[in-house]
């Protein structure tokens, strides 16, 4: 049975595009059919990310009821040589888009919520996708509490920032409780990953979110100097990076 995973942060810069985008690709890697929805209407990249060349419709489309998400779909299989496996459902760019969706009030939010709920008949189990994954937006918008109701596992990115800790703590305690969501942390941009240091980080991170630890992504300089543009499940297949996100991959398999 195919799972549905929003993958979450506090606050922008965690690196949770960047981690939604490569565990996709590692997914596809291992044979799996994935995916990809950009639900971060207020800073739409995936696009951009991808090198998308436009679609007729968006996934703001879908949510507002103008088209069915068949439409939405972009088969990105090329761009990771995966024959089909990998299908994108993009964000609109434009200003004018941003700003409509900001202005979205809590009954279309209601809507919206159904049109998600929704893409587990459609896409897991008409389509057979085994993953569906949304890279939300980040902090506490209503897409982004969309997205962690309709979710099976919420995938929390975090850094040791000092507001990034206290607000990651908050967010968990009063929105990822109340829904009684599955829940792991990755922890990214980490500068002491040494095996004693990840034995220190795991203990920090139980002390610290009461949450289980999916991974720990050291700080890879060429990882932050890529900006995006390089997707390394793909393109770097030995980079630790790609290692780590190979385990990650493989530890959600069997939840």
């Amino acid at each position: 049975m195919g799972k549905i995973i929003a993958v979450h942060s506090y606050k922008g810069g965690t690196g949770k595009t960047l981690l939604s985008v490569n565990l996709a690709a590692t997914f596809v890697k291992h044979g799996k059919k994935v995916c990809l929805f950009d639900l971060d209407f207020r800073a739409p990249s995936l696009a951009t990310l991808l090198k998308a060349n436009g679609t007729e419709h968006w996934l703001n489309d879908y949510l507002n009821g103008i088209c069915e998400i068949d439409k939405v779909l972009v088969n990105m299989g090329d761009r990771l040589h995966s024959d089909g496996k990998f299908s994108v459902g993009f964000a609109n760019l434009s200003t004018e888009a941003i700003r409509d969706m900001s202005a979205k009030d809590r009954k279309w939010e209601m809507r919206a919520l159904g049109r998600l709920l929704a893409l587990r008949n459609s896409l897991l189990d008409d389509q057979h996708f085994d993953y569906i994954i949304f890279d939300t937006s980040p902090g506490l918008q209503y897409s982004s509490i969309n997205a962690i109701v309709g979710a099976d596992l919420v995938i929390v990115v975090t850094t040791f920032d000092r507001s990034d800790v206290d607000g990651t703590g908050r967010m968990l305690r009063e929105l990822y409780d109340l829904f009684e969501k599955k829940t792991e942390i990755v922890l990214n941009k980490v500068l002491d990953a040494s095996k004693s240091g990840k034995d220190e980080i795991q203990a920090k991170t139980k002390d610290l979110y009461r949450a289980p630890l999916l991974g720990v992504i050291p700080c890879f300089c060429d990882v932050l100097r890529g900006e995006g543009n390089i997707i390394f499940a793909e393109e770097k297949p030995t980079h630790p990076f790609t290692k780590i996100l190979d385990e990650m991959a493989n530890e959600i398999d069997r939840m």
